[in-house]
């Protein structure tokens, strides 16, 4: 059974390029490929998705993570409650997802794409602390990735 999202998408910064209806879709591909995968257990996710510049972002950054800069993405997962509700909330800085893309030579939408799926996992107990669990989550990224015609993100260009 496909799990149900609940998304909220929150513009602190304003990105023509990612509207709600491309970053709910994005959100909904991870959410199958965790369902098909297994590792977490869960009927349905309440997530929210905010954009946000570089001030914010480093401000977040710091206060949770002690780390003083602006990273390209910051997950707070709250767990899956007893009714297999997964809760979590994504942030993403869009300045440095958009150096990164430029830096790294990739389309800014395909960039965007893997950071929010990379979020989405992570907001499902996802992580890569540990290189086997490291290798899970990035082949689940990749396959979610690739289904969508984006290249893999882990191979130089």
């Amino acid at each position: 059974m496909k799990p149900e999202l609940s998304l909220s998408v929150q513009y602190g910064i304003e990105e023509a390029r990612l509207p709600r209806w491309r970053l709910r879709r994005w959100a909904e591909r991870a959410l199958a490929g965790a369902a098909e995968d297994g590792l977490v257990e869960f009927s349905a996710a309440e997530l929210s998705l905010r954009l946000v510049g570089a001030a914010e972002g480093r401000r977040l950054n710091r206060d949770f993570r002690g780390r003083d800069y602006a990273t390209n993405v910051l997950t707070f997962e709250y767990g899956v409650d007893p009714l297999g509700v997964a809760r979590g909330d994504i942030v993403m800085c869009v300045p440095v997802l958009v150096r990164e893309a430029r830096e790294q030579r990739k389309a800014l939408l395909d960039h965007a794409a893997h950071l929010t799926i990379h979020g989405v996992l992570h907001a499902l107990g996802y992580d890569h602390i540990k290189a086997r669990d490291a290798k899970r989550m990035e082949a689940l990224e990749t396959a979610t990735l690739a289904a969508m015609r984006i290249a893999d993100p882990y191979v130089a260009a």
